[in-house]
């Protein structure tokens, strides 16, 4: 992959049951350096099929920003902490944005220099 795409600004969306997981993965998924941000938002009702049957939850969404770079890294520590059989992880490109921010995203998670 090349060097512009691995910097591709990604917004990962996600859901989770309850607020303790979801300030605890926001708070790790930012000190692991896999997003530079993590926004909680308020609970909301999530209606969708799972195993046949119509269902209805309360869910807590995040909204992750990273980039294209850490992408497989943060899928895998949502996949490890998510309590879902099959967790909703979307990402989607950032097609624009204020640059000084898609900036401070990259360095954010940048990965660390192995020395």
């Amino acid at each position: 992959m090349t060097s512009s795409l691995l910097n591709q600004p990604l917004l990962v969306v996600t859901n989770v049951p309850q607020q303790a997981l979801a300030d605890a993965m926001a708070r790790s998924l930012v000190e692991q350096g896999l997003a530079a941000c993590v926004n909680i938002l308020p609970p909301v009702a999530s209606v969708y099929r799972w195993q046949g049957q119509v269902e209805q939850a309360s869910e807590i969404p995040l909204l992750i920003k990273t980039t294209q770079a850490r992408y497989q890294e943060l899928e895998q520590a949502i996949l490890r902490a998510h309590p879902y059989e099959v967790p909703e992880i979307v990402a989607l490109p950032l097609a624009t944005g204020l640059p000084a921010y898609l900036t401070w995203m990259q360095h954010e998670t940048a990965k660390p220099v192995q020395a």
